[in-house]
């Protein structure tokens, strides 16, 4: 079952006065915030906390992902982004720690909820001329880390019946 998420309104004076920031200056200064958000929306999914997991276990991952997001965003414009290492190490990871592809696609999606939930809070800050491109850089590389957590993830279980057999 899909969440509705809501964003709350930010008028125009809301904006004046602020210094304009890009979207990867952000998300750089609110890491530690997204990390903490995104914990709290995967406390509240019963199918993610079945397996017991410390903060250390279920959070490290995330400031390898989103550092790699974040270089993704200061990209020079068709440059060729390289493929996340972070993320093929996370899916190896998961799949140790007994989680579903289920499991992983779902922190994928919280993921991407948490940070456009960010920068929406932060929206007075942002240049407006970036943020809908970069909101697409930043699904399209969270969609491309997922990939490759899953085709690690996938290999993992590749080799357990190759190694079975």
């Amino acid at each position: 079952m899909t969440k509705t998420v809501e964003f709350p309104r930010v008028s125009d004076s809301a904006r004046s006065g602020l210094s304009v920031q890009s979207v990867a200056d952000v998300l750089e200064r609110e890491l530690d915030n997204v990390i903490k958000a995104w914990l709290r929306r995967v406390d509240q999914e019963p199918d993610l906390m079945c397996i017991p997991l410390t903060f250390a276990e279920r959070t490290g991952h995330l400031p390898h992902l989103l550092h790699d997001v974040i270089a993704r965003l200061r990209l020079d414009a068709g440059t060729t982004a390289p493929i996340s290492a972070a993320a093929a190490v996370h899916g190896d990871l998961r799949h140790k720690q007994g989680y579903t592809v289920a499991m992983v696609v779902e922190e994928s999606r919280l993921l991407q909820v948490t940070i456009f939930t960010t920068l929406h809070e932060n929206v007075k800050r942002l240049e407006f001329d970036r943020l809908l491109p970069d909101v697409v850089t930043i699904a399209d590389e969270v969609d491309a880390q997922l990939k490759q957590q899953m085709l690690r993830f996938m290999g993992a279980d590749t080799a357990k019946i190759t190694t079975n057999q």
